[in-house]
């Protein structure tokens, strides 16, 4: 069973502050830890499990600078038995689809049964790559998986829906599935792993390689155009409504017509 991670190398905002770059675009990366999506970790780690249980082999593929590198070793030391960079500046500015177009050039002529990503990027959260990789390659997919099951050329799986609701259904491999957090538990990178990942050689792929140019990736290539990126204002004014129970729901009401959300 052959198994493509597709992960990638992101910046840790939870606690850090926030500044927006120079251009207006993006943010301000410099000072930022950097380290591998968090869905993706778990969607290396259930490709390690299914390599663990069926055999075969699990290729993790970003597309980044060299400094995506360290992502990937991380992939290697936690079982990924190859690994592959797509490098290139011209692939700043590039949304989901062109990001798609780059992995669907990577990975079209390698051999896989499953493609494993993870559901979103925290960074921004398109959770359109998989989807749109997997119609690329002409392949079944199903998103925000939560359990999967492999049998005979098919794969039964769990998808999360709203309201803590799951349904189970089958595909035929080969196939794409983007991961749910908590469907396994990462397992820790052991020394030894990461000893053995710092020896091994990560393929690095250029434009060239794939056969694009620089006018498909990129803002060029890219269908969602980002022309301004802000942080919202947050304010800190709080009303507290006094009265009886029908006394504060009237005011609610007149607090949100006035505001027009209704």
């Amino acid at each position: 069973m052959d198994v493509i991670v597709c992960v990638k190398h992101v910046p840790e905002t939870a606690e850090a502050e926030i500044k927006i770059g120079s251009s207006g675009k993006s943010i301000e990366k410099a000072g930022l830890v950097f380290d591998i999506n968090e869905w993706d970790d778990y969607a290396l780690e259930e490709a390690v499990r299914i390599k663990e249980k069926f055999g075969g082999t699990v290729t993790a593929i970003t597309v980044g600078s060299e400094e995506a590198e360290s992502t990937l070793r991380k992939c290697l030391a936690r079982g990924a038995d190859q690994a592959i960079r797509v490098d290139g500046k011209a692939f700043e500015g590039s949304d989901g689809y062109a990001t798609a177009k780059i992995l669907h050039r990577a990975i079209k002529d390698m051999h896989f049964d499953i493609i494993l990503t993870g559901m979103q990027a925290g960074d921004d959260g398109y959770a359109v790559v998989g989807p749109v990789l997997a119609e690329m390659l002409g392949i079944s997919h199903a998103t925000m998986i939560k359990k999967i099951e492999l049998g005979e050329g098919v794969a039964k799986v769990n998808r999360e829906l709203e309201g803590g609701l799951e349904e189970k259904v089958e595909v035929k491999l080969p196939a794409l599935f983007t991961v749910q957090t908590g469907i396994n538990e990462p397992r820790y990178v052991s020394i030894m792993g990461i000893r053995k990942a710092m020896k091994k050689e990560i393929k690095v792929l250029g434009l060239a390689d794939i056969g694009l140019t620089e006018n498909d990736v990129g803002e060029a290539g890219s269908w969602i155009k980002i022309e301004k990126l802000f942080i919202p204002p947050v304010e800190k004014q709080a009303e507290f409504i006094k009265g009886s129970p029908e006394e504060v729901a009237a005011k609610i009401a007149e607090i949100i017509k006035a505001k027009g959300l209704v």
